[in-house]
């Protein structure tokens, strides 16, 4: 598919002499790597989720179903990155565009208007907290990132600390560095062949597409952008008659790490600990299957 997509790239370029070709080509290395790596030539590059193997994974990991409990968790973590986001710009969505795409998938989830309501009020008016990113190696040397809103940093360090102890993780500097954090618009994949997926990512703006799935394991696209470029990916696939499910910012892994089933088991334990935990917000990770 790589290949589909560096011809792609190359299109505006036929016609070229061979010396104008290799003025703005980026190294042979920089073909088959994400867009947002330094590169002449915009290289879109259409792959699974985490590349392949991942929707097992994301079958392990991900809530399913409209049980009460689930959606009980998942709201309350949509109140904490309510608060996160007015606190960083606000509680207006209309000068807030991190609270406008949060908002949007509360409603999406079909979080009550009276509870996304209460969240920001709640959010302007609660006390002093920070926000933290802790960095962790998990089962299988797994990578993961673990958002957290604390009013107690020396409680929630220990307690992260005791949690990943316990689970097969440890804390490990430097692991953010494995993570880039980009735009992130997601839409149905319902019927949507991959070269059209391609053609939609070229048209809106967006520098590479991923297949995944969603909770209810239907087939979900996700055009990547720079941060900046959510509003505009997100509009022109609108306009591309696309029907949108989220947008936001979120981490992407740089590179991936391949576990076994044992220790895809021990990892999801992990998480769902990790997230059980009251001041975890979010944890990103780096998990492939292994195919």
């Amino acid at each position: 598919m790589a290949g589909v997509a560096v011809l792609r790239a190359l299109r505006p370029l036929s016609g070229r002499s061979p010396a104008q070709l290799e003025s703005v080509l980026p190294p042979a290395s920089c073909m088959w790597f994400p867009a947002w790596r330094a590169s002449a030539v915009r290289t879109l590059q259409l792959s699974s989720a985490l590349f392949a193997g991942h929707n097992k994974w994301s079958k392990v990991k991900n809530i399913k179903g409209p049980k009460d409990e689930a959606r009980g968790k998942i709201f309350m973590k949509f109140g904490m990155m309510i608060k996160i986001a007015v606190k960083e710009s606000g509680p207006n969505p209309d000068m807030n565009l991190n609270l406008a795409h949060i908002l949007e998938q509360c409603r999406s989830k079909n979080m009550p208007k009276a509870s996304i309501d209460a969240a920001i009020k709640s959010a302007e008016k609660a006390k002093p907290a920070s926000q933290h990113m802790f960095e962790a190696r998990g089962p299988g040397g797994c990578m993961m990132l673990i958002e957290v809103l604390t009013d107690n940093n020396s409680r929630t360090h220990q307690d992260i600390k005791r949690l990943l102890t316990k689970n097969g993780g440890t804390l490990a500097d430097g692991v953010r560095h494995n993570f880039s954090r980009r735009g992130v618009v997601s839409v149905s994949g319902q019927n949507v062949t991959t070269e059209k997926a391609l053609e939609l990512a070229i048209e809106a703006g967006a520098e590479d597409v991923q297949e995944t799935e969603d909770e209810e394991e239907q087939p979900l696209l996700q055009f990547i952008c720079d941060m900046s470029d959510v509003k505009k990916v997100r509009t022109s696939l609108e306009e591309l008659g696309m029907k949108i499910t989220s947008a936001g910012l979120e981490f992407i892994a740089r590179n991936v790490s391949t576990l076994e089933q044992e220790q895809l088991d021990a990892a999801s334990t992990l998480i769902e600990v990790l997230n059980d935990y009251t001041d975890v917000v979010r944890v990103w990770d780096n998990i492939q299957a292994h195919s």
